[in-house]
């Protein structure tokens, strides 16, 4: 049961009843003010405990931001470039959420703390002041009546008739203390029930802001999440592969460590003792030292080394050596010795000992101006040769198998990734490469031969050529567009490359490149994207004439070659290339006089202001300008390896609705300044206000084409009406080189066909040399 009214009426009869009811009303009343205090506690334990979360979070931040990946080679992929700015994005991605958390304790403080401080001191501190005054008069009250009532009768009337027009004014008195007190108690306890809820719900409504405000992050993030799962997975197929070449590298050169000794300009080198000696007391001591001689220049070179010590090295010493020979066993007392002369040094032998009596012949004979050295360091490759042949047989064999192969298993889940049967795989080889029986063979309708086993068959056919397809003399060339450059000038590059390749290798690359571009048609079903066709035929149409652990690691920039020729099979193949070979193109600069370019972002990340936290979340989705992009399945994605090289401002994956990295918080802020199109206020974004957008589009247009450009001023969206969509010319009036594959190359003076609006803010769409693309808004002039 409730608490019980307290009636006017009872106030002047001060009742038992009315007592009781007011001692629970001020029961009621204590339990509420305990009940904030205990409140208003733990609200700023939570603040504290926010604030402290916030800092651990920035500090885990800092952490990612600071730390980069060093890659082995001299250059990375588009996809480990991806990766290794990854961090940089996480780092970016918790700022601007804890910079969301910063607000949301701010908010708790002015919209739950400072309210309810406010009511307790304000309307429950008052309640207690009414209490004292009504207890004191109270007790003045009865006082007075019991002083009153002890009187003497005997007093005069006059005396009497004064004492009673007192008490009945202190009672009067009382009365409108008790009515002042009664009524207090009675509106406070009213007010209690929205004074004290509304913070509260106040503070709920900016933690769902706060939590709304952490998905439209997610859903901006998650563009770029796909597109690095994408890069991670393409980097961890490559990384397999290298791996397995590896470990076949390690196990050739265990199995015969001196016929894989690496070539270099040098005839020997290796560890040897040297002999220092000392003055007659002390005797002499065997300092362990790295030599390398040079024959052609007959230099030697010493370096002390001591593993056992933190492989700390000492000062380098090289001399032109005169003569070296062997020491006998009887003029010292060590095996494994021989004697070498200094030309600065005459009369005064070194003596060295090597590790073992092989070892010291090896040094002899090198170090001997009259000798030989025993390896052959110009090794010819060692790599399997078969009996396949780029001739009538071999061409017949690869078009069977790839008939068979998209008659039968072109939606084959792993085709190319699932092997066959070696003993299988072998027996149909042999058939088809004999000239009498390859013919005969089946391969569309017979069940004998399983399409693994024809795949298998097909790859090993293309691996037991005397030299790769690509062949080694063009092998470093092709590597050198896929390590840098823009998309265009690598397949610019590749394109040029192919057409130097031997007519028959030229041939049968078209041959095969146009199948394998049929089966990336059919990833949805075969998962065998771009990406996982490079991986596998990377090493099988190209590979380096040296097995070196380097020439491994750039097997991930095989894929990429092989990647683009599937890309662009019919331009590289159907059409003929620049008569000069294109110089790849860094696309980290920007034209000298070109404006800046938009940022294609999945919206921008800014700071809500503290007012959205009062406001009340029924606004309607389509407000917001960060509406997510259909997702597309991971498994129908090809490969990003046509991404151009992280630019110095922005990084994205390719494709017109991938997120680009967000800009480094050092300078992000004055670059978003001298660049407004780049930027939108926080209410803009929420409230999707079309003044406020068109003033910021109309600004940024100013700023981006400076009045020292002899060209006129570009017309953008934001001077166009709305309802204008109607497809148009347009002309280039800023040279641009193409960032992604989604986007148009265009020089100066360049006719821009069924120009339209894009998605992408500050982006349009129009049509060039028969080719669809995006452009930048303020690159162009309407016709």
């Amino acid at each position: 049961m409730g608490l019980l009214a307290l009636e006017f009426s009872d106030c002047y009869l001060d009742s038992p009843q009315l007592r009781d009811r007011i001692r629970a009303h001020e029961a009621e009343l204590d339990r509420t003010n305990k009940f904030i205090k205990e409140l208003l506690k733990d609200g700023k334990t939570l603040i504290a405990a926010t604030k402290n979360l916030s800092a651990a979070q920035r500090k885990f931040a800092h952490s990612l931001r600071d730390f980069k990946f060093e890659f082995i080679g001299d250059a990375e992929t588009d996809d480990e470039r991806c990766i290794d700015a990854s961090l940089h994005e996480f780092s970016n991605f918790l700022k601007n959420l804890e910079e969301q958390r910063e607000i949301l304790a701010l908010s708790v403080t002015e919209t739950l703390i400072k309210p309810l401080e406010r009511f307790r001191k304000e309307q429950l501190g008052a309640v207690k002041e009414e209490k004292k005054k009504f207890d004191k008069e109270t007790e003045k009250n009865y006082s007075l009546i019991e002083k009153h009532l002890s009187l003497s009768a005997k007093k005069k009337e006059l005396q009497l008739q004064e004492a009673d027009s007192q008490v009945e004014q202190n009672r009067k008195h009382f009365y409108e203390v008790s009515l002042e007190y009664v009524c207090k108690l009675q509106e406070i306890q009213e007010r209690k029930t929205f004074e004290c809820v509304e913070p509260v719900l106040s503070f709920f409504q900016g933690l769902f802001t706060f939590y709304h405000q952490g998905y439209e992050l997610a859903k901006d993030f998650n563009h770029y999440k796909m597109d690095l799962q994408i890069n991670i997975q393409n980097t961890r197929n490559r990384f397999e592969g290298t791996r397995s070449e590896v470990e076949e590298l390690m196990n050739k050169i265990k199995r015969n460590p001196q016929e894989h000794k690496r070539a270099d300009q040098a005839t020997m080198e290796g560890y040897l003792y040297v002999q220092e000696k000392r003055p007659a007391p002390f005797g002499s001591s065997w300092v362990k030292h790295y030599c390398t001689y040079k024959k052609q220049t007959k230099t030697f070179s010493m370096i002390p080394f001591e593993h056992r010590s933190g492989g700390k090295a000492g000062d380098l010493e090289a001399f032109f050596l005169t003569y070296c020979t062997k020491r006998n066993m009887d003029t010292i007392d060590r095996r494994f010795c021989f004697d070498m002369e200094a030309a600065d040094r005459p009369g005064i032998p070194v003596t060295m000992q090597a590790f073992s009596e092989d070892e010291r012949k090896l040094w002899v004979e090198a170090l001997d101006s009259k000798g030989g050295l025993f390896i052959n360091l110009n090794r010819p490759n060692t790599r399997r040769e078969g009996s396949a042949q780029l001739d009538k047989i071999g061409f017949t064999i690869i078009r069977k198998c790839i008939s068979a192969i998209e008659t039968r298993g072109i939606n084959d889940q792993g085709l190319y990734r699932v092997v066959g049967v070696s003993s299988k795989v072998q027996r149909l080889l042999n058939l088809l490469m004999d000239a009498k029986t390859c013919n005969e063979v089946d391969l569309e309708n017979s069940v004998e031969w399983e399409v693994k086993t024809i795949t298998s068959a097909m790859k090993q056919y293309l691996r037991s050529l005397p030299e790769p397809l690509m062949t080694y003399e063009l092998h470093g060339e092709f590597i050198v567009p896929a390590k840098s450059g823009s998309p265009e000038s690598r397949v610019s590059a590749i394109h040029f490359l192919v057409h130097k390749l031997p007519e028959k290798n030229k041939e049968m690359l078209d041959i095969l490149v146009k199948h394998l571009a049929n089966v990336s048609n059919h990833a949805k079903k075969n998962l065998m994207t771009v990406a996982n066709l490079g991986v596998v035929f990377g090493p099988t149409l190209m590979r380096p004439q040296e097995e070196t652990v380097a020439a491994i690691m750039d097997l991930k920039f095989q894929n990429i070659v092989v990647e683009i020729l599937i890309e662009n099979h019919e331009k590289i193949f159907r059409t003929l290339p620049d008569a000069t070979f294109p110089e790849p193109i860094s696309m980290s600069i920007a034209p000298p006089n070109a404006p800046p370019r938009q940022s294609r972002r999945q919206g921008q990340r800014n700071k809500r202001p503290v007012a959205v936290y009062n406001l009340c979340l029924d606004l309607d989705d389509g407000d917001s300008h960060s509406s997510p992009k259909e997702d597309t399945p991971t498994g129908s994605m090809d490969s990003l390896s046509s991404q151009s090289p992280t630019p110095a401002i922005s990084s994205s994956p390719s494709g017109p609705d991938k997120n680009h990295l967000i800009l480094d918080s050092g300078d992000g802020g004055e670059w978003a300044t001298n660049h407004p199109n780049l930027t939108r206020s926080s209410m803009v974004s929420w409230m999707n206000t079309p003044s406020t957008t068109t003033a910021t589009s109309a600004t940024a247009t100013a700023t981006a084409a400076p009045s020292s450009i002899p060209f006129p001023t570009p017309t953008t969206a934001s001077d166009r009406p709305a309802e204008s969509v109607v497809p148009r010319k347009a002309r280039a009036v800023y040279p641009c080189e193409a960032e992604h594959s989604s986007e148009l190359s265009f020089r100066v003076g360049a006719i821009f066909e069924d120009v339209q609006l894009s998605r992408e803010p500050g982006w349009l769409e129009g049509t060039l040399n028969g080719k669809r693309g995006l452009i930048p808004e303020n690159y162009v002039q309407f016709l």
